[in-house]
């Protein structure tokens, strides 16, 4: 079985990303066709990369915990028009553990998120992420009450569906091209 890792992208406190990621985690279980595992980035210690002095004892987990995935969905929140620099971060940290791989993006912002999702298309590609087209886009106005508490409208479960259907058929895909 496919292992999918839904990883968190802000470590902000008072975000909203766990409320999301326990959501997907949800609609992916109710599916059976993979497990599926929420990534906490804010559970690593991840210094900036070249930062000197840092505390990196949370590298090799996390080396560890990436490289054991078949594919992702990423959680992405916008901020300044692209991804938060703690995602950024995690993401630079690692090469080889990404790299061929499939992965989907749920995002959420004031127009759903979708220049951090934009942006992050292009991390993806340089990592060599096959990121998935389908892209549910959350908005601050209708999947938020008072843009904390997570509500999301019905149509939202199917575009995720949706979006998982491509990540496992990439991932079991991309599975032959790890394994040569």
């Amino acid at each position: 079985m496919l292992n999918i890792g839904i990883i968190l992208g802000s470590t902000r406190e008072g975000r909203v990303s766990p409320q999301v990621g326990e959501w997907v985690k949800k609609i992916g279980d109710a599916r059976g066709d993979a497990t599926y595992e929420i990534i906490d980035i804010a559970d690593y210690k991840l210094p900036f990369l070249g930062e000197p002095g840092g505390d990196a004892s949370g590298a090799a987990q996390w080396s560890s915990k990436i490289n054991g995935c078949d594919g992702f969905v990423f959680i992405v929140q916008e901020y300044n028009h692209s991804i938060t620099g703690a995602l950024k971060n995690a993401l630079d940290f690692l090469r080889e553990e990404w790299n061929h791989k499939a992965a989907g993006i749920v995002s959420y912002g004031s127009v759903g998120g979708a220049r951090a999702a934009e942006h992050l298309r292009g991390i993806c590609g340089e990592l060599l992420i096959a990121d998935v087209r389908v892209h549910p886009a959350l908005s601050l106005f209708t999947d938020f009450e008072n843009g904390t508490d997570f509500k999301p409208k019905e149509v939202q479960a199917q575009s995720v569906n949706d979006m998982l259907d491509q990540v496992i058929a990439w991932s079991t895909a991309l599975q032959t091209v790890r394994n040569k």
